[in-house]
Formats: C-alpha cells, structure tokens, sequence
C-alpha cells in the first residue's frame, strides 16, 4: 500500500509518500480501505516528536489519527462488522496511521459511518467529536441549564464542542474572531466574544466548565470565569499525572507530567475549581452515540478544505500555518 510517513521526528518537509506494508489482520480487527483522514493538530505535534517520551512509536511513523472507508477483509472473531460497510474510526493511539490506503483497527474501535454524510464529512469527525463527547459527557458531566465557555469555536474541536453542548441543553459561550461569529452562532453559541475586541475573562463569569482548545494564558484566565466547583479541561494546556497513569508510564514520568501541571492546579486549588488535560481515546461505542446526532442534524460536520492524498505534506503546512479558515482539513485517498 501506499502511506504518508515520517522517518525522523522534528523534519518538518521530511514526510513523504512512499511503499508501506499492508497491515496485519489480527482476529478481532477489520482491514479498512480509506477513502478519507483528517489532519489534526495532534499529526503535527507527533511529526515534531513533541509526545515521544509518553508515546514511543517505531520510526518511520506513518501519520494520521482518524479516517472513513470501507471494511476489505475482517478478522475470524469479529461480529459487528462485514465486508462493504462503511466505518469511520479514531484508532488506538497504538495503531494511528490513516494517511494510508489501508488500515487495520479493532472493532471495538469501529463505528457505522453517518448515513447523511460523504466519506470525507465523516472523516472530519472522530478524532473531534470524541474529544468533545469525552470532555463534555463523560468528564463535565454536563447537565441542562449549565453554563459552558468553548474555546475558539470556529475550529476543529470547537466546531463540534458548541453543537454537542448546546444538544445537551446547555448556556453556550464561545470565543472566534470577527470573522466567524456567524458561524458559531449559526452552530448554537448563545454569547459569542470576539477576541479581537474584547477579554473574555472581563465578560464571562460564573461559568460551570470550561473546555480549553488553546492552553497558555488563555488556560490561566479561564479559571478566573468559573464558579465555585467549576471545571476546566484542557486539550492544550500542561498535561497531569491522570495522563501519565493512563498511558501507563514510568513514575518518573508521571512525576515529570504532575510537575508540569502543579502550577495550573495549585491556582485551581485556590480557586475553588478543578484543572484536568484530556488526551482522548479511541471508543467506537462513544461514536455510535454520536451517530445519531449527526444523522439527524443535530450535530453536522464543518470542512474547511479537502486536499488529495498525493498532496498530505501540503494539507499539514496548511493547518500549521492556520490557514484554515473553519472545522477541518481533509485528505481524500479515492
């Protein structure tokens, strides 16, 4: 098969398409071909080697975090899938690699492909939207009536952070730029701060959580708009020795995470409020939730732009360079 690789960390024109092996099949995984993968700001961070301590992947790497296509071939104990459905996935951070022609995942890891959507549109989605339902569902706990800030809305994460949080009855607020306050809005933001004329730290207050797409000094005044008991998570921000216990790491390594969180959460401390860094798992049960809503509307996907595959390298240098201008970038294979 053919695939996008990188043969050294840190090389930022050294990725390059080249001859791969196909995958092996183990008996509970299904051999995918893949029209469709989004590239995440997650693909540029790995090229840079920025998680190689925490995640020691074998060189060449081939890069990309989540993909939509159709099953070719399923493994002997597999029984949610056949071959000819059309599946959409994050792999397991073990298994990325969907700047690819073929891929093998868990079924566990699998979900059916929105009905309503193209391969690309569903291949916007997994990565994102299981950040959003890990951050919003599963760790905030949101409830209706609760005040959510999302942070830059307009973007990958954000996009689908608003919708999922409006869904889940929710007071919205979100942070974009001029630009794109029509945008967030039309997704279901009630209070959209336009960043280049106001701070949203002097206009938002009593806040319930807060979702964090950008760390640094936005993470630090996102504590100061919540209420007592209010929770920030972060997709940004410095990780914590949680992260470090999931990925199973070395307790110098987990000393090393807490240690690079303990100013965050000691300011969270005197606050009255939580501070926790969120590195999403692949779950093809949170994406057959999620299904639904995207198949009835509720939650769509946004595409800024679709590149093909033969042009990857150029699709990342546009993310990096933060040239998109809404949602997602995409890679199509077919």
């Amino acid at each position: 098969m053919r695939a996008f690789k990188i043969e050294r960390y840190g090389d930022k024109d050294g990725g390059h398409i080249a001859d791969a092996p196909d995958p092996e099949v183990g008996a509970d995984d299904v051999l995918v071909q893949i029209h469709a993968a989004s590239v995440n700001p997650l693909d540029l961070k790995l090229r840079d080697g920025e998680f190689k301590a925490i995640l020691p992947y074998r060189l060449p790497l081939i890069l990309g975090n989540d993909f939509a296509g159709v099953v070719v071939r399923v493994g002997p104990a597999v029984t949610r899938f056949a071959v000819g459905d059309e599946v959409y996935a994050r792999p397991g951070q073990d298994r990325i690699g969907t700047f690819a022609e073929l891929i093998a995942v868990h079924q566990d890891d699998v979900a059916p492909k929105p009905a309503t959507l193209t391969m690309a549109e569903a291949a916007s989605l997994p990565l994102v939207a299981l950040t959003s339902w890990q951050a919003l569902v599963e760790r905030a706990r949101v409830q209706p009536g609760q005040r959510v800030l999302v942070h830059a809305g307009s973007g990958g994460v954000g996009t689908l952070a608003v919708q999922l949080a409006k869904h889940l009855g929710a007071y919205v607020a979100t942070t974009a730029s001029t630009a794109k306050v029509d945008l967030v809005k039309e997704l279901g933001a009630d209070v959209v701060v336009d960043y280049r004329k106001q701070d949203f730290e002097s206009v938002l207050h009593g806040y319930d959580v807060v979702l964090d797409t950008l760390g640094g000094e936005t993470l630090e005044k996102s504590l100061q708009i919540l209420k007592p008991g209010g929770k920030v998570i972060s997709v940004a921000g410095p990780p914590d020795a949680a992260l470090a216990r999931e990925l199973g790491t070395n307790a110098v390594l987990r000393l090393a995470m807490s240690a690079l969180s303990f100013r965050t959460r000691r300011r969270a401390r005197r606050r009255g409020v939580t501070y926790s860094f969120l590195f999403m798992k692949a779950d093809g049960a949170q994406l057959r939730d999620l299904t639904p809503l995207v198949d009835s509307g509720r939650i769509r996907p946004v595409v800024d732009r679709v590149f093909p595959f033969e042009e990857t390298r150029e699709a990342m240098e546009y993310v990096e360079k933060g040239r998109a201008k809404a949602g997602k970038v995409v890679v199509t294979m077919k």
